[in-house]
Parts: C-alpha cells; structure tokens; sequence
C-alpha cells in the first residue's frame, strides 16, 4: 500500500493514463486547468466541464496543441443544473465516448467569509450547490459508468477549513461535507467494486479564489497548481488502485 508521501511524491511514467477517459469539473482556470492539461499530457482523453464555454475553449486548444487526444467541452452550470441533466449527460458520454474512468470534482465557489447569523441563505445554498450537492448528484448520475471501469477513480477537493473554521460559512461546510461523501461512498462500495473515492486538500495555492479570501496576501509565496500535480496525477493512475478513502494533505507542514 502506497503511504501518503508515496502518493505526494509520485513521479508518473509517462503516459501513465494512456487510454484513460477522465472527466474535470472546473476545467476552465486555476487547479481544474493545470490539472486537465496534465491527465492530458500523460496520455487521458479529457471531459472538460465548466460553465464558461470560452474558457474551456482555451483549455481545449491548449490540449489539441500540445499533441494532446482530442478532448470534450462539457459546459455546464452546476449551481443551476438539475439531476436529470446529469443523467442525460452520462447517457451520452457512454455512447459517444464508450466509458468514464475517472471523475475529479474540483468546481467550487468561496461565497462569503462572514459569521452564519449574518450569512445570506440564498448565498449559503448556491455555495452547498456547487460544492457538495452537485458533486454527490454527479457521482450518483456517473456511477455506472466509473463502476464499469477497470479501475474507476473519484477525486474529491476537500480543504483545510473543513473541520470547520469560524466565519468561513457555508463553504468549510461544504468541505466538510465532501468528506462525509468520500467517507460514505468508499464504505458502501469497496466490497463491492474496484471504485476508488478520495480526497485532496491542496493547501494554500495560488489560485484567484484564494486571492479573494486573503486579498493582502503574497501571491508568491504560496505553491502554484503545477506543484500538485503529481498527487493528482497519482490518484488517476493505475499505481493507486488500493488506495481508497484516504485524504491527501497538501498543506505543507
């Protein structure tokens, strides 16, 4: 069994996913790009879903000109998406691209840093929305498609104010949340399929939604979404395929 290290230290073979079909939520910037770009790099076909056509776009010809397999814009609005969209999604995906091996949850919003007795409920279900119900409802709507797969990995993004921290509101709950879910699903289906659920923390890292919760913060002295990438890359691969419900902290110490 790799030990948490291992896996933070990973350094992927080349073409480690060749023939991998991977579906990235948040593909169009920060952490979901890098992290696209990258299954790309080391052979995946990747699903790009985001909300914002134009950004996915540019993820997509960044791919096609790095030599990368063809891969597919998926827009998608997750606040405002209901299940059965999802399904229809997933019918689709089985009869244009035949199977689904791994599914990374990395959307998210922040909404607002602010104590719960004065957090605005329509903010505070719009952040559950994208956070933690659409990552469950997807799971559940992609679920025959991952189980079906040889090795079927599914990547949470938790935090390190999912235990929860004062005044971060529905988002700490959220993360919290996403654990609960890694959690349940690795209980309820490691007897019974090869599915992998894990978690990643990626710590502090130089992304624009870390620029809005610490706005005087130095950029640059946190760690850039290429310094993950091994992590995330080691999950998706077949060297991980024991390792399920585990939480990967990138936080450094």
């Amino acid at each position: 069994m790799l030990t948490h290290d291992d896996i933070r230290n990973f350094t992927p073979a080349e073409n480690c996913l060749q023939g991998k079909n991977i579906l990235v939520t948040g593909a169009g910037d920060g952490i979901g790009k890098t992290v696209a770009l990258a299954y790309a790099k080391y052979g995946a076909t990747v699903l790009l879903l985001g909300k914002t056509q134009s950004k996915l776009e540019a993820v997509y010809d960044e791919i096609e000109k790095n030599g990368g397999a063809e891969p597919a814009i998926l827009p998608m609005d997750l606040e405002k998406t209901q299940f059965s969209q999802m399904q229809e999604l997933a019918i689709m995906i089985e009869r244009e691209i035949g199977n689904l091996d791994g599914l990374l949850h990395n959307a998210g919003i922040l909404g607002a840093l602010t104590p719960l007795e004065m957090y605005d409920p329509a903010m505070f279900e719009q952040v559950m929305k994208v956070n933690f119900t659409a990552p469950f409802m997807l799971t559940q709507a992609f679920f025959p498609l991952l189980a079906s797969a040889n090795s079927g990995s599914v990547i949470f993004t938790s935090s390190g104010v999912a235990k929860p921290r004062a005044f971060w509101g529905a988002y700490a709950l959220s993360k919290q949340g996403v654990e609960g879910l890694c959690d349940l699903f690795t209980q309820e289906t490691q007897k019974t399929t090869r599915l992998r659920f894990n978690c990643i923390n990626p710590g502090a890292t130089r992304t624009q939604m870390r620029a809005t919760a610490f706005p005087s913060e130095n950029p640059n002295t946190l760690k850039s979404p290429e310094d993950l990438l091994n992590t995330y890359i080691a999950l998706m691969s077949d060297d991980t395929i024991g390792v399920k419900g585990q939480l990967i902290d990138l936080q450094p110490k």
